[in-house]
């Protein structure tokens, strides 16, 4: 399929959706079907969760506040371009991290640190200049609703939860489908319902429910959609 002129004026996608239900997938290949900047803010939230349990932050589950806000200013997240793989690649501090945010025990406490308001306060300032200029595809949890509430067009992506476990398993190794499917059940209860800024559809978003798409499949879909807000 042909790509679209590059002299048309850019636009930024906005990508929500629940935990595992191929997000960054579906924005990944937008980004390099457009020639646009992808960012994957759920990397940044993991990246901070990865910073605290290595910082003792995080002890057996429960987040010093205190001790968080004091090192916020040290968190410094990146993304950089892989071209042996063809992925952005997320770095923390100067380090490689993307593997390791990746893990199990990140997924069980990003949410927590996704809920504290000094953590999304600097990331969505961070997110919301990256898109000043467009052309940017970017997807998390409250992207059409807080971080890119102007954008030119919204998506909200979602999947039955045995799905997504089994999306899941297949990047897990050594982890029971048990262990996965109450994961991803404590990541949407905490997701929805959050006081700061709790993943919800947001207005104008069209809706795609990908339980039984291909990831081909799906794109084509949203890619159609985007080319509509073209013509």
């Amino acid at each position: 399929m042909s790509k679209l002129n590059k002299n048309i004026k850019k636009i930024n996608i906005a990508i929500d959706g629940h935990s595992s239900c191929g997000k960054s997938t579906v924005a990944k290949q937008l980004a390099k079907y457009f020639s646009y900047i992808y960012i994957d803010t759920g990397a940044m939230y993991r990246a901070v969760c990865l910073y605290c349990l290595e910082n003792h932050i995080i002890d057996n589950g429960k987040i010093h506040h205190d001790l968080l806000n004091n090192h916020l200013k040290n968190i410094n997240i990146e993304f950089n371009y892989n071209a042996k793989k063809n992925i952005c690649e997320t770095f923390l501090n100067g380090i490689n991290v993307e593997n390791k945010i990746r893990g199990l025990l990140v997924s069980e406490n990003v949410s927590k640190i996704s809920k504290i308001k000094e953590v999304r306060n600097k990331l969505i300032l961070i997110q919301k200049k990256s898109g000043i200029n467009k052309g940017v595809v970017m997807d998390g949890r409250d992207i059409g609703t807080i971080v890119f509430p102007d954008a030119e067009i919204k998506f909200f992506i979602t999947a039955s939860l045995e799905e997504r476990a089994k999306r899941r398993a297949k990047e897990l190794k050594n982890i029971s489908f048990e262990q996965i499917i109450n994961n991803i059940k404590e990541r949407d209860f905490h997701d929805t319902n959050r006081e700061e800024n709790p993943l919800k559809i947001a207005d104008g978003a069209i809706i795609i429910d990908n339980t039984f798409l291909s990831v081909n499949q799906q794109f084509e879909i949203i890619l159609s959609h985007c080319k509509n807000v073209f013509t």
